[in-house]
């Protein structure tokens, strides 16, 4: 693997520090008056139909690995498209979804951290370890269509992080781990909070040796531990640039280095993005954002032999730029305490292409592809909340248009440069109405019920119109003329809440993923399959392509309780997920999409006193299915995690972390025949110190 900090880094390094030196100067002697700084967006506005989850700083900072999609597991129905995290999956594997309706490479719900999409422009996964859970404040799930208010990507839900707000800073923090398998883990945030204003920086580093993959019984010669080495860093000026207006500046920037335990399987990811958010907090609520996204991802793969006695490479993606840019307006106009309305409008461009050799004869490549494109939203919203006596209406309504344009695929020889392929893709167009309608209704003090409907929809990635890819023996074509997936659903629920000490909600839901896109198995090897080119034995060619629905319904229960020192907190979630292909692929229908589990469950109990800290995390997530066949089944597993934290002086803490402590089997995929697991029991002792 290598490590050095990629160019984009330094260069964003190079401006966040002088932008943070700029922000701490000393304050004026008059400064500005009945100023409140809070870095956040327009306020959210009570009266809403949905349930939201949410986790706060304590747990965030508090999870047995650290990480942010740690802590995102204890909110049930939240699921990457593998069970593996960030340190051991391919980032193909983490597009992020809710409520069962499946996915792949691309997520079907939307995270957002401070009103940006943080999805990758090129492909629509998460680059999590991008993200130090130390410099948030707080995560809002909403599950459900959430396109009406956020547009393409929103279809299954959104997670909407915030930024740590002042209140919630220290000067200066440091935490440092050591854990088995020669890992470090350690993070450090400083921050300058004034009257107008304040600045934060923080920074998190992982590295550790890893683990083998492959089960112990399965593993031949070729198999060997996956390591990984990760940094990210990020610095945010928020300032009073009038009483009412505040300004709102950030840039961060991540590498990623990973291996997926096998020769010819290293793994790079680079980032670094900026943006801008300008906020009025006067009589007329108003906010205008502008951001910009730069990724870069290199990934090697490898066929193993039969025996697993060795790895031959047979594809080197060596480079995939991608950018994204996004702006978006909002205005809140003052209509009076019983109705809220929002308005706005946003615009967002994603392009990347993908530059890879492949065909390998001799350990060398013999061909050269370049394959990507350009996609474009541009829509306007329009958001309404009501409170008529016990009654509250929550609706919005969306108009976006897109375009799909630009995309290409060119192939050539290396020996000779003559070219194999070199087609040029038809732009197209097209409109999506998206919206949501919901009622809320309070029976009693304690006691609201609640329903609605709503459509969402997500436009298709560059990296599924245009880029065939292989894992192992296994090749997918790509498919230019995807359509854009579509979702319906309607949902009813009831919430229960009793101040801040217990909360309990409730919600059934049914969803329809129309035009779902899939990775639809066409025929086993061996043969020469048009768009991948050879497939062995070993192997099966898929395509992808529209199918015509995943029907999912469920019921959702998130509850939590404070009861003096302690905090529990209970998550289940249970899909019921069926495919209907239609023609394209009858063998389908009525099979369980790829990699959906139908239970989900998460508990936790904390109790902090006197600075000492003690947590557990027990989660369980049943069978699911390795591919579209059903063919293939990986098994369900319970997993128990636990942090203890002992103060030893003012401001510091000796800390010890256990993840899967008993050490489950995490069944997560296979390699050929051989089964892959992820998240063995890792052990870790540490300090934490922090600066009041």
């Amino acid at each position: 693997m290598r490590t050095h900090l990629p160019l984009a880094f330094l260069l964003l390094a190079g401006t966040a520090a002088p932008a943070l030196a700029q922000t701490v100067q000393p304050v004026p002697a008059s400064p500005l008056p009945d100023i409140v700084v809070t870095g956040r967006g327009i306020a959210e506005v009570d009266p809403r139909s949905d349930a939201i989850a949410i986790l706060d700083r304590d747990r965030l900072t508090r999870t047995a690995s650290n990480r942010l999609e740690d802590a995102l597991a204890d909110i049930a129905g939240i699921q990457s498209f593998r069970r593996a995290d960030s340190r051991s999956a391919n980032p193909t594997s983490q597009g992020i979804t809710l409520r069962g309706i499946g996915g792949n490479a691309s997520s079907r719900a939307l995270l957002i951290l401070d009103g940006v999409p943080q999805a990758d422009p090129f492909a629509g996964w998460v680059a999590f370890p991008a993200y130090a859970p130390s410099r948030l404040g707080q995560v809002r799930v909403q599950r459900g269509g959430g396109s009406a208010l956020w547009g393409s990507g929103a279809l299954s839900g959104v997670i909407e992080m915030t930024s740590a707000t002042p209140d919630q800073l220290s000067p200066l923090t440091a935490d440092i781990f050591y854990g088995e398998r020669n890992a470090i883990d350690a993070q450090g945030s400083a921050s300058l909070v004034r009257d107008n204003g304040f600045a934060s920086f923080t920074a998190g580093y992982a590295r550790g040796d890893g683990f083998v993959p492959i089960v112990a019984q399965d593993r031949g010669a070729a198999d060997r531990p996956a390591p990984y080495e990760q940094f990210n860093a990020s610095a945010r000026t928020v300032i009073a640039i009038a009483p009412d207006t505040e300004l709102q500046a950030t840039v961060q920037g991540f590498t990623d280095r990973r291996e997926r335990g096998q020769a010819f399987t290293g793994i790079e990811s680079d980032g670094a993005d900026a943006s801008v958010r300008l906020v009025g907090r006067g009589r007329w609520g108003w906010s205008a954002l502008g951001y910009v996204q730069t990724r870069r991802f290199a990934s090697s793969f490898a066929s193993v032999a039969a025996d697993r006695s060795a790895s031959t490479q047979t594809l080197d993606q060596y480079n995939t730029p991608a950018t994204g840019l996004g702006a978006r307006f909002e205005i809140a106009p003052p209509l009076g305490d019983a109705i809220a309305v929002r308005l706005g409008s946003d615009v967002r461009e994603t392009s990347g292409e993908t530059r890879e050799l492949y065909t390998f004869v001799n350990a060398l490549p013999t061909r050269r592809r370049v394959a990507g494109g350009t996609t474009r939203t541009l829509g306007g919203f329009v958001d309404l909340k009501a409170t008529l006596g016990d009654l509250r209406i929550d609706a919005n309504g969306r108009l976006d248009g897109w375009w799909i344009e630009d995309g290409r695929l060119f192939e050539a020889t290396l020996a000779t440069g003559a070219t194999l392929t070199d087609t040029r893709f038809a732009d197209r167009s097209g409109t999506e109405p998206t919206g949501r309608f919901g009622l809320a209704y309070a029976l009693a003090a304690p006691l609201t019920v609640r329903a609605a409907v709503y459509r969402g929809w997500r436009l298709p990635t560059p990296n599924e119109l245009y880029r065939p890819f292989r894992a192992g023996a296994d090749a997918t074509a790509a498919n230019a003329e995807l359509a854009p997936e579509t979702l319906e659903g309607v949902e009813a629920g009831i919430d229960f809440a009793f101040d801040d000490r217990f909360t309990l909600a409730a919600t059934v839901f049914a969803n329809r993923l129309n035009d779902a896109i899939a990775n639809v198995t066409v025929a086993a090897g061996p043969g020469t399959f048009p768009g991948v080119g050879f497939v062995s034995a070993a192997g099966f060619y898929r395509r992808r392509d529209n199918l015509d629905s995943i029907e999912s319904r469920g019921v959702e229960i998130d509850g939590r309780a404070r009861l003096g020192a302690f905090t529990l907190g209970l998550s289940y979630a249970y899909a019921d997920a069926t495919v209907t292909a239609g023609p394209l692929a009858p063998a389908l229908d009525g099979l369980r999409p790829a990699q959906v589990p139908a239970h989900q469950a998460a508990g936790t109990i904390g109790w902090a006193k006197n600075g000492f800290v003690a947590s557990t995390a027990l989660r369980y997530v049943s069978e699911q299915f390795e591919d579209d066949q059903n063919s293939r089944s990986l098994g369900d597993a319970l997993t128990l995690d636990a942090v203890v934290a002992v103060p030893v002086a003012r401001g510091l803490a000796i800390e010890g972390r256990a993840e899967n402590l008993f050490d489950a089997r995490v069944e997560t995929g296979f390699s050929g025949t051989a089964l892959e697991r992820a998240r063995p029991r890792q052990l870790w002792i540490g300090v934490r110190a922090a600066l009041d």
